[in-house]
């Protein structure tokens, strides 16, 4: 069973579209099979239902046990290939 990622923003659109696509891109590169879910950083408590990591660019507050990587590393480009190094560290079985 794929596992699965959460990534959020401050409002949907365009922050978490592109770190969505980045890590997305990264893991199909490496044959790493996950399901991605995008939401509002306000939206996470509500859509933590069998999600194994959370991606965020903003404070999501508390998400019980669920890791938590907040980064902006995927808009910068500074410390994305430790990020990526990880989520993979984080969803490897």
């Amino acid at each position: 069973m794929a596992k699965k990622i959460l990534v959020s923003c401050g409002t949907a659109v365009a922050t978490s579209t592109v770190v969505l696509r980045k890590i997305e891109d990264h893991l199909k590169e490496k044959g790493i099979k996950v399901d991605m879910i995008q939401c509002k950083a306000a939206e996470v408590p509500s859509k933590l239902d069998g999600v194994d990591l959370i991606v965020t660019t903003t404070p999501v507050g508390d998400v019980g046990n669920i890791p938590v990587i907040q980064t902006l590393s995927f808009l910068t480009g500074v410390g994305m290939d430790a990020d990526l190094e990880k989520i993979i560290s984080y969803i490897k079985d």
